[in-house]
């Protein structure tokens, strides 16, 4: 006589549980690397106030979740009064309006350390789409909406595949499918693949890009 066995159904957890988990990293991570970084932080902010002068912090209105604003903190890279807010977040670092400590700020992405402020207020997310400007969310069709949907990150899928190398419409492509995609597991191997990008520079990934395409024909389709 043989027994049966039991089927074992796989354990689902629940996305609010789960987004629960990734807001406890988040302020934990966030609060050890702005507790232990300090050091960086003050060499950072000396270098930008030495060699340019201040203001040392560059603030910017952003879109967070549901499009609810609030203020980014970056360190200044760039000259001050010199670029139109559009045009911040998408400068390359041949950039001729960037300062001296700004192409070694934005090279290694300590220009970002203080958005880790940001994460512990729970405006920002570790991982997640990059925030957008105002006046980019408010002309948002239905779709690119969908950015909203999650907190925006200090990091992100288009952050660690290609970044500014990539056009606006790739970086959304990208960002929807992180969305659709979204898990525990995909956040850590994008905060690996950032510790990547610091130390090797920023490089379009084809296959990337190409998922993110066939995954949004698909969607238009079902839809």
């Amino acid at each position: 006589m043989t027994l049966a066995t039991p089927s074992l159904s796989p354990v689902v957890i629940p996305r609010r549980l789960r987004l629960a988990c990734k807001r406890v990293i988040d302020v934990v991570v966030a609060g050890s690397l702005l507790s232990f970084g300090a050091p960086i932080h003050l060499g950072a902010g000396l270098l930008v106030l030495i060699y340019d002068g201040r203001p040392i912090f560059y603030r910017q209105r952003r879109a967070g979740v549901d499009g609810k604003e609030f203020e980014l903190l970056k360190l200044r890279t760039m000259q001050v009064h010199s670029t139109p807010a559009s045009a911040q977040g998408q400068v390359g670092l041949e950039h001729p309006l960037l300062t001296r400590s700004g192409r070694i700020l934005r090279r290694f992405k300590v220009d970002e350390l203080p958005q880790l402020v940001s994460v512990l207020r729970g405006d920002m997310s570790l991982v997640g789409p990059r925030p957008a400007l105002v006046e980019q969310a408010q002309a948002y069709d239905e779709e690119q909406r969908r950015r909203l949907t999650m907190r925006p990150g200090l990091t992100g899928w288009a952050q660690v595949n290609g970044n500014v190398t990539l056009s606006w419409p790739q970086r959304i492509l990208l960002d929807l499918w992180y969305i659709d995609h979204w898990s525990l597991g995909l956040d850590l191997a994008i905060l690996a693949r950032t510790v990547g990008v610091i130390l090797g520079g920023e490089h379009p990934d084809p296959r990337a890009l190409e998922r993110a395409e066939e995954h949004a024909h698909r969607s238009r389709r079902r839809g």
